[in-house]
């Protein structure tokens, strides 16, 4: 069994770290990417300071949220959104979803939502990296796709999310880090109805150092926690 807390208190402290030799006074969240990993090494994450968890499929969450003791922040959902699942989704009460990538899930979210009454807090998804593989608006229409999106009245956009380059090194994402942040920033400075550029989710296990030179004040880590993805009967 990994040892969760000491992981979890080293990443603490390298974020910290880092944040200082960057001048960086904003807060940044480390999110635990708790996909296929037992319950049992959740509530180990919880109790070791996590505030924030997430997952990538909505079954899985399904199963698992429920059977969660120990209390937490939020639930963030940050894979594919298939729109026969938001009702389900919806059930979990998410606490941001990372990953609307296209006008089409946006419309279908907000007539769901608008259903009961609700809204929601949401991250777009760009593939800044043009990877057919990734799910994301194009980093050319990210544009046009975040001003039609912003129009729903149930969703509140809350920032961006992007995926860097699977690579060896790390340092291959930097250049498509840079561009969402400078695509957020730039959104930072419009008075967008319904839209607050607050969350700038990028970074994952194997870059997050860069994304955080980059301006990412959100960070997605799953092994550097828990270890290797678990594949097994129990999750």
């Amino acid at each position: 069994m990994p040892d969760i807390k000491q992981n979890i208190a080293s990443l603490k402290q390298e974020i910290e770290t880092l944040a200082t030799a960057l001048g960086r006074k904003d807060p940044i969240t480390l999110l635990a990417v708790t996909k296929t990993h037992p319950v049992e090494l959740i509530e180990a994450a919880l109790a070791a300071g996590i505030e924030h968890i997430a997952e990538n499929k909505v079954q899985e969450a399904m199963r698992k949220l429920p059977m969660i003791g120990t209390a937490y922040k939020g639930f963030h959902f940050i894979g594919h959104l298939q729109t026969n699942k938001i009702n389900q989704l919806l059930a979990l009460k998410p606490y941001l979803i990372h990953s609307i990538d296209s006008v089409y899930v946006a419309e279908k979210l907000h007539l769901a939502l608008g259903r009961t009454n609700r809204t929601q807090d949401v991250l777009i998804q760009v593939n800044t990296t043009r990877e057919e593989q990734k799910s994301g608006v194009t980093f050319e229409n990210a544009r046009d796709t975040i001003w039609q999106i912003a129009a729903f009245s149930t969703l509140r956009i809350k920032g961006l999310m992007t995926i860097g380059k699977l690579h060896p090194n790390p340092e291959t994402s930097r250049p498509y880090f840079k561009m969402l942040k400078e695509l957020f920033d730039e959104f930072q400075n419009e008075e967008i109805p319904g839209m607050e550029m607050k969350h700038l989710s990028m970074g994952m296990s194997h870059d997050w150092k860069i994304a955080i030179e980059e301006g990412s004040n959100m960070v997605r880590i799953g092994s550097a926690i828990f270890g290797e993805r678990y594949y097994g009967d129990d999750i």
